[in-house]
């Protein structure tokens, strides 16, 4: 089974740092598009940072500059860097990553997200 573990969350002052990573376990045919998204307390889950296969890279302008995501791909493991972080960063971070599995002879695309992992950033 395809698992999507995330860990690295935490409570930081203002201008802080933290690493969040997530890992796909499991039997993977290929792992493609991989994000990290946001929510926020009373919003709507928001996409931080998304990277392609081939290490394509976009972010949230309100991050520009100040996170980097990365992925290793022989780990099946995404990365995010979270510098300068303002108290506006607060919220819920979740992976997503789109994989795909095999089953007999048939490929299975799938969207999974994690469970989460809470980034507070103190002012």
């Amino acid at each position: 089974q395809v698992q999507v573990v995330e860990s690295g969350g935490g409570l930081v002052q203002a201008g802080g740092s933290l690493r969040l990573s997530c890992k796909i376990s499991g039997s993977i045919f290929n792992l493609n598009d991989m994000a990290w998204y946001c929510q926020a307390p009373g919003k709507q889950r928001e996409m931080v940072a998304g990277i392609t296969s081939g290490g394509s890279t976009d972010y949230a302008d309100s991050v520009k500059g100040r996170f980097t995501l990365s992925r290793d791909n022989a780990k099946n493991t995404l990365y995010l860097q979270m510098n300068s972080l303002k108290p506006e960063d607060t919220g819920v971070y979740y992976c997503n990553a789109v994989t795909q599995v095999l089953q007999g002879d048939i490929i299975h695309e799938l969207d999974l997200w994690g469970q989460g992992t809470q980034v507070t950033v103190s002012s």
